[in-house]
């Protein structure tokens, strides 16, 4: 992806989003663009116009920390952008591959038996990792169970975003489906930002793009967003409606990917909806492992 054109994109989106009113400003007269002026922002980070300019077109190769950290503030960005403007400048720069180790192989990625053995130690709710890119890396038994839509239908490639934009029964598994579709493409966002030559992300982009209005659209728009912790709901094909909890962390052994587990509040129907899925995975898997060795010829 082009790191200029990116900063370049984010900059002037964020920019329209603030008025006037929001940074203690004036309105003055009618104005031609949404937002703040390129002269306001210069103003409010307190550098040149010409050298805002610069720093708008996608600039960012050797802006000091000090000036990235004036120009969040007087786009008042959150945390969620102003981390992502920092990857930005990381990756224009090209010390990102310095300030974050890269796991750059042309295999797939694969658990080692260890992480395996935590996420299969969570019985009582799903738990997976997945990277930027939303790729479902691993997962216990009650996640596969939970995601079942996902890995049954092999055109998803046990991607959570090719899932929620192109895959059927998405809608049906998110009744909040505009929100997981804003967060999904917030996270892939934020990916780009963190590598931006990642080619696997690019090709994911333009197919979704190409694919799905909803997501060209939401692309479009800029947002990031820290996704680590609350609330959400699904309806699974199984066992129905649930509300669970979630909690999302980074792992520091692997930079770039995130243990996510679902949780229930005890004694609720959620919780019990869990204990339903549990059960049904478990016949499922039975039944999985009769069937391979009835083809082995086994008893």
């Amino acid at each position: 992806m082009d790191n200029r054109q990116e900063v370049r994109e984010f900059l002037v989106s964020r920019r329209a989003k603030i008025s006037p009113e929001q940074a203690g400003l004036p309105a003055g007269p009618k104005r031609r663009v949404p937002g703040l002026r390129r002269s306001e922002v210069a103003a409010l980070a307190d550098v040149s116009v010409e050298y805002y300019a610069k720093v708008e077109r996608g600039a960012l190769a050797g802006v000091s920390t000090g000036v990235l950290d004036a120009v969040a503030r007087a786009l008042q960005l959150d945390e969620a952008e102003r981390a992502h403007l920092f990857n930005l400048a990381q990756a224009a720069d090209g010390s990102d591959a310095l300030a974050r180790p890269r796991r750059r192989s042309p295999k797939r990625w694969t658990p080692h038996a260890s992480l395996q053995w935590t996420l299969d130690a969570v019985t009582e709710g799903p738990a997976f990792v997945r990277n930027g890119r939303m790729d479902l890396l691993a997962a216990n038994l009650l996640a596969r169970a939970f995601y079942h839509d996902v890995y049954a239908d092999p055109h998803n490639q046990a991607n959570l975003a090719r899932f929620t934009f192109l895959g059927p029964d998405s809608r049906r598994f998110y009744p909040d489906w505009d929100l997981a579709a804003d967060t999904a493409v917030a996270i892939l966002r934020t990916e780009a930002g963190r590598n931006p030559h990642d080619k696997e992300l690019h090709d994911l982009v333009g197919e979704l793009s190409t694919r799905s209005d909803a997501f060209r659209t939401r692309w479009g728009a800029h947002d990031v967003r820290h996704h680590g912790t609350g609330f959400k709901r699904f309806r699974h094909t199984v066992v129905g409606e649930l509300t669970l909890a979630y909690e999302g962390l980074d792992m520091a052994a692997e930079p770039g990917l995130t243990l996510t587990i679902y949780t229930a509040e005890p004694n609720s129907p959620s919780a019990e909806a869990l204990r339903l899925l549990a059960a049904w995975a478990a016949t499922q898997e039975t039944a999985s492992a009769m069937s391979g060795a009835a083809d082995r010829g086994g008893p």
